[in-house]
């Protein structure tokens, strides 16, 4: 027994606890976890009374507040914007599009810098990348060009647009109607 009592005495006994001590070195103590959560959630409440404790009043003031809440939501509706606009006008949509495909590479990376400042995260980026894809840009600008007048050649506000061509067994097709039963019964009803 004396033994035994003492490797327990080793273990857990002189006010200390050897097998917990051991056990929160690979995993965290959850009560003293969740102590060190409260107070930090109480000095982060400590100091936005601190900050918010006198109301703002100035103009300027209530100006710079309206203007920092605005890019969020102008974003997301600007977006919400672009379906609706693809839905009402394809044609319009598709021309803008090709235009937005021949950005540079480079205002693309400058775009996307600023808007990740702007919400706090950090933008990383290869130059190696950035001269490929200009290259790409740029030897693809004839193509989304010849796009853009393919779009306007359908617009139904351009003469001819539904024109076969030279086609000229599709123009006999488009001439050519198929024989319908039914309006023939009812044009020899008309006659009689």
């Amino acid at each position: 027994m004396g033994l035994i009592d003492g490797v327990m005495a080793l273990l857990f006994g002189g006010g200390r606890n050897v097998v917990r001590e051991t056990a929160e070195v690979f995993r965290e103590n959850a009560e003293a976890g969740a102590v060190r959560g409260a107070e930090a959630r109480q000095q982060a409440l400590t100091q936005f009374r601190a900050e918010f404790a006198q109301p703002r009043q100035g103009g300027f003031d209530r100006f710079v507040d309206g203007l920092n809440r605005l890019p969020r939501p102008a974003l997301a509706f600007g977006t919400l914007g672009l379906f609706v606009a693809a839905m009402v006008d394809p044609l319009w949509f598709a021309e803008r599009m090709q235009g937005i495909a021949l950005v540079p590479e480079p205002l693309w990376w400058l775009l996307g810098v600023i808007v990740s400042f702007y919400f706090g995260a950090r933008y990383q980026a290869k130059t190696q990348d950035l001269q490929r894809d200009l290259a790409r840009t740029l030897t693809r600008a004839p193509q989304f060009k010849a796009n853009i007048d393919r779009l306007r050649d359908l617009r139904a506000d351009n003469p001819g647009s539904a024109d076969p061509g030279p086609d000229a067994a599709l123009a006999l097709e488009l001439e050519t109607t198929d024989p319908n039963p039914a309006l023939e019964d009812w044009r020899q009803l008309q006659r009689a």
